[in-house]
Parts: C-alpha cells; structure tokens; sequence
C-alpha cells in the first residue's frame, strides 16, 4: 500500500484553473501548489493574475499565466491546448471561471442570460473537452467542476446563475460517465458561503448575514482556504475511485435543510 501522503501528492502533475486571479480559484490553485502541482491559472487580463503567480512561487511549484476569456471558445480551446504543448500535458482542471449578476427574475434579459451561460455553463464545458483531449494522451486526469449550492437549491433573484450551477452538476454526472473508460474522473465541489467579490453584495447586509449564519450548523461563513484539502483530494489518487460526485463544503448547510 502507499503511504498516505503519497496519496494525496500532486509531483509531476499539471494542473489549470480558470479565475484564478483571487478568491476561491486563488485559493484552490495554491492548495494545488502546496501539494506539488506546477499550477496554471487563467484570468480574462494577464496583469490580474501577477498576485496568484507570487503566492504560488513561494510554494517552490512552477506557475503560468494564460490570458483566457472562457467565453470565447475558440481562444480558449487555443490557448489550453498550448499550454497542455508547453508543459507537456494537463492532468487537472479546475472550472472555477463564473459570472454573477442579482437581478430580479422579471428582469433579466436575454443579454444577461447568455453571458452567465456562456461563462459558467457553455465556457466551462469547452474547457474541459480541451483539457480532456491532453489527459486522454496521458492516460487519464481530474476534472473539478465548481458547483454550488444553488446546484441544488433555488435561490431568488439568481435565476441564470441557479439554471447555469444546476446544469453544470448534471454535466459532472454526465461526463463521469462518458470519461470514465478514458479514466477521466470528473466530479464537484459546490461551496456554501464564502465572501468574495462575486457574493460580496449580499454580505454588505448585515440583517441577510445574522440570517444565514443561523442557518448553517457549524455557524460560520467559509474561509477560502477551506476549500483547499477539498480540491486536493478530488485532483489526487486519494479519490482514485471517486467519479461524479459533488463535494459540499458548507458548514453543513444542505444537510440541514
């Protein structure tokens, strides 16, 4: 048997996340770094990225900047097959890119729809056929999509992003499927409440904040280094025999309701 923290060791391996640039895809790419990884990371402007490429150099893993809007397909599958040729192939990729914008259900247009879509839904799929096509010459790999709660519950005025998260779990269940034969594991990780630049609008209220921390059984909202043993294990061999699932890290959240 191995040892156990051969287990969850990421040496040799590559890894790519998209939205690297701060919050949770900061985080998550540094957890990947701390274990070994040399870690790409993608932003829509190069320069947003230089913060994540120091944290990650004090690790001592290698770190690459790609410029890439997941919204654009055709730049995207470019610019992630190159990187697969310069580092020799990808064995993990993280979907984090997202977009989110509170509206209203009557409100929303066809414009916002489209976007939240192509980004979190469209985007992340196109991400990972092309990083899929690098781990099938490798023989295999990690996808870890980044869900969220509203992948299972329904949340007013974020209806596009609720239809994008809900179908983004349904394309892990699916792919995990498909891919397994290539042994490809793709599963997910849907994070509960975390204050980002993305979420920060609704922690400005302090009434909405007493609320849902009542609401959530270990009473705290999640730090984002919280998801970073999460990642880990779902990137490592330590999941090995772990496809299609979807790992909340919620303080308990959806167990309780």
């Amino acid at each position: 048997m191995r040892a156990i923290q051969d287990l969850f060791s990421l040496e040799g391996k590559t890894a790519l996340v998209t939205g690297g640039s701060r919050g949770l895809g900061q985080a998550m790419a540094l957890g990947l770094a701390d274990a070994g990884a040399q870690v790409a990371v993608t932003s829509r402007l190069r320069a947003s990225l230089d913060e994540t490429l120091d944290l990650i150099a004090r690790t001592g893993s290698p770190a690459h900047a790609v410029e890439l809007d997941v919204e654009d397909v055709a730049a995207s599958k470019w610019a992630i097959g190159e990187l697969a040729e310069k580092t020799g192939g990808i064995d993990i990729l993280v979907n984090n890119a997202g977009y989110e914008e509170v509206r209203p259900s009557l409100d929303v247009d066809e414009a916002l729809w489209d976007k939240i879509n192509r980004t979190n839904l469209k985007g992340a799929f196109f991400c990972a056929q092309e990083a899929a096509r690098s781990m099938v010459a490798r023989g295999g790999g990690s996808i870890i999509n980044v869900c969220s709660l509203t992948s299972y519950v329904g949340v007013p005025t974020a209806v596009a992003y609720t239809a994008t998260k809900s179908g983004l779990l349904g394309m892990t269940r699916a792919l995990s499927a498909e891919w397994a034969a290539q042994k490809i594991r793709v599963n997910g990780i849907a994070p509960g409440y975390f204050r980002t630049e993305l979420t920060d609008v609704f922690y400005q209220d302090e009434v909405w904040q007493k609320a849902m921390l009542d609401k959530i059984p270990l009473a705290a909202f999640g730090d984002a280094d919280d998801l970073q043993g999460a990642v880990v294990f779902l990137a490592s061999d330590a999941s090995r025999y772990v496809t299609g699932q979807c790992i909340a890290v919620d303080g308990g959240y959806l167990a309780s309701i």
